[in-house]
């Protein structure tokens, strides 16, 4: 059986909107300008995941960010984890993605991850960004604990929260 990340009964929050930008769920007709919005910004988003994520690549196609889009929908639908992207208010430029995932650590509810385009975190979105999603999913959302890798909790920290959640489930 999978596990829901929200329960079913709860209204999954579709729109949130600022002065500056709009996030709505993640599809496949996002496509062309998630695609641009992810290949202008390589290097700016390597780790975004973590030190050792090698999202995104050089050699990332159109065909491939189509295929993650429609994994996204898809588990969006299932109601297994959800994605946002963000674009700008008048829906021509995706400035970024929002992930709501489910934890590996115990004692954390979900694990949010966002990204913003090189030229919009240049203009200081990134940190507005953070901060309506951190108040969003505070108050849409129902989850009591909610982890922010790489913002909240270091790198360092949230691996070893990890390995000791791996080293539990061989036990």
């Amino acid at each position: 059986m999978t596990r829901l990340l929200a329960p079913s009964n709860f209204r999954v929050p579709e729109v949130l909107e600022t002065k500056k930008f709009r996030l709505r769920m993640l599809t496949i007709h996002d496509v062309v300008k998630d695609y641009d919005a992810v290949m202008t910004s390589i290097d700016h988003l390597q780790g975004i995941f973590g030190p050792r994520s090698k999202w995104p690549s050089k050699d990332l196609t159109r065909e491939q960010d189509l295929i993650d889009l429609g994994w996204h929908q898809k588990e969006s639908q299932r109601r297994t984890s959800f994605a946002y992207t963000v674009m700008s208010l008048n829906e021509k430029t995706c400035l970024g993605c929002v992930y709501v995932y489910p934890s590996v650590k115990k004692g954390f509810d979900a694990e949010v991850y966002m990204w913003v385009r090189k030229s919009a975190f240049d203009k200081g979105l990134d940190k507005e960004l953070y901060e309506a999603v951190r108040n969003w999913i505070e108050k849409e959302w129902p989850f009591k604990k909610v982890a922010y890798p790489g913002r909240e909790i270091s790198w360092d920290d949230w691996k070893k929260f990890i390995n000791i959640v791996k080293e539990n489930l061989r036990d």
